[in-house]
């Protein structure tokens, strides 16, 4: 993603920011010492692992709730100096969380886009997917769900766009409404948890195999419409676009048009990748 917020710090970076950290970092003073040493092959290896490393980020999967800060409210200050107050209190929450796991990079929807930059906009919707896939972790957070609640009946699993962002990542922690891993658990991965995946299967109707290996594409779409049928989100086309990643269809983002035309160019383009005219009948 093009912004990042640094945990330790609080800030929001872009990415000559992020560069810059990586620069003036311990991690990098070692690998300019160990690449002295290594021959080309060795040293472009080290690089390459040693950059993966320190730019692993983590995303933020949740509910929207009242007063989220936005970019233009955190840029330029440290979240961590602001009023833990709303959505900023659950911001500073998930950075601590992310830096308790020893990642240096977070991200929310709420602030790392700029909501007034369409084309940033239809660059971040075609690339979600894709980025919740490369997270290194993804947290969600369940702001209602208490701390010895089961989530099954989360608002969290009638959202559109948190799907892909089930389906996605590849290690997903929950947390309950204190910041609090769900039900204690001691793991670096629900989805490998077998207690949590039953839970999930039950929540969701979508079977464990394709919640800890979903691959993206138009294979079986009558099911995977179906997933999404029952779930809401605040502008109606939004229903179609929280897909696109899923499909792994690109399609132009088009606020404004009805929902009846999104869900009808989303089928047509499935229709004409995979020729299965049964999605008509989701």
């Amino acid at each position: 993603p093009p912004r990042l917020l640094h945990t330790v710090t609080g800030t929001l970076c872009n990415r000559d920011t992020q560069i810059s950290h990586f620069m003036g970092s311990q991690q990098y003073n070692q690998l300019q010492s160990s690449c002295v040493t290594c021959d080309p092959d060795q040293r472009m290896k080290l690089i390459h692992t040693e950059v993966l490393r320190y730019f692993r980020f983590v995303k933020l999967s949740h509910r929207w709730g009242e007063a989220e800060p936005s970019l233009r409210d955190i840029e330029g200050r440290s979240i961590y100096d602001m009023p833990p107050k709303g959505g900023l209190r659950k911001l500073q929450s998930f950075c601590t969380v992310v830096c308790e796991w020893d990642y240096l990079w977070a991200w929310s929807d709420t602030c790392c886009i700029d909501k007034h930059s369409s084309a940033e906009v239809q660059e971040t919707i075609g690339s979600m997917f894709a980025w919740y896939r490369r997270s290194a972790l993804t947290i969600v957070y369940l702001s209602d769900v208490p701390d010895t609640g089961s989530f099954g009946n989360s608002e969290w699993f009638k959202r559109g766009w948190t799907l892909q962002e089930l389906l996605a990542p590849r290690a997903i922690l929950f947390y309950t409404q204190n910041w609090l891993p769900y039900k204690n658990l001691v793991s670096s991965n629900h989805k490998t948890d077998a207690t949590v995946l039953d839970e999930l299967e039950r929540a969701t109707g979508i079977e464990s195999q394709f919640l800890t290996n979903f691959s993206p594409g138009t294979d079986d779409a009558r099911s995977r419409l179906q997933w999404a049928s029952l779930r809401r989100t605040t502008r109606p086309e939004d229903i179609a676009y929280s897909l696109f990643g899923i499909f792994h269809i690109h399609l132009p983002i088009l606020y404004g048009e009805s929902v009846e035309n999104a869900l009808g160019r989303l089928l047509a383009e499935i229709i004409s990748q995979s020729g299965d005219i049964s999605v008509l009948d989701w």
